[in-house]
């Protein structure tokens, strides 16, 4: 009889691994295609003499602190993204996510590749809106992920002060 129920078992916990591994792989898949995407992306946009040559506010940050703060956080955005396309692909939060994350890699190119700061302005306004907008979504359905964005949300409103009084400045 306990052979019986270990047969019996043995699926569902094959299934359960299988399950495990799948989703394992979810999150490297998103780890990687983020941070790898965030880092080519600034590394054919960085901040050149264009850049250094602008009037900068009192609280720019030394340049140094951007390739670590982002670096962090596009593996905490692709953890939000993992776990949202787990639980809904096409719902609306995905939605938000896929529509930050667009905005997200088009900013750098517009900003230091177009050396245009109003674009810049024009891209991460948006960027920013969504990004409040999946924390609010994500309040009641995903906390973790709802606190993986906090701090994206803090950086980008701090980035968007910065672009914004660098087009004033300038």
């Amino acid at each position: 009889m306990l052979s019986f129920v270990k047969k019996m078992e043995e699926p569902k916990h094959r299934a359960v691994i299988l399950s495990g591994m799948k989703n394992a792989l979810i999150y490297l898949i998103f780890i990687a295609v983020v941070v790898t995407c965030g880092a080519l992306i600034g590394i054919n946009n960085v901040p050149g003499e264009w850049y250094q040559s602008l009037t900068k506010p009192p609280f720019n940050p030394p340049n140094w602190i951007f390739g670590p703060v982002w670096t962090t956080l596009y593996v905490m955005i692709a953890i939000a993204g993992a776990r949202t396309w787990l639980q809904s692909r096409m719902g609306g939060r995905m939605q938000l996510w896929g529509s930050q994350m667009l905005l997200n890699f088009l900013w750098s190119p517009m900003f230091f590749g177009m050396e245009s700061l109003a674009a810049g302005l024009i891209v991460i306004v948006p960027m920013l809106i969504c990004i409040i907008a999946f924390i609010f979504m994500t309040f009641s359905r995903d906390r973790l992920s709802m606190w993986l964005f906090v701090p994206y949300a803090a950086w980008v409103s701090f980035a968007t002060l910065l672009n914004a009084s660098l087009l004033y400045l300038n």
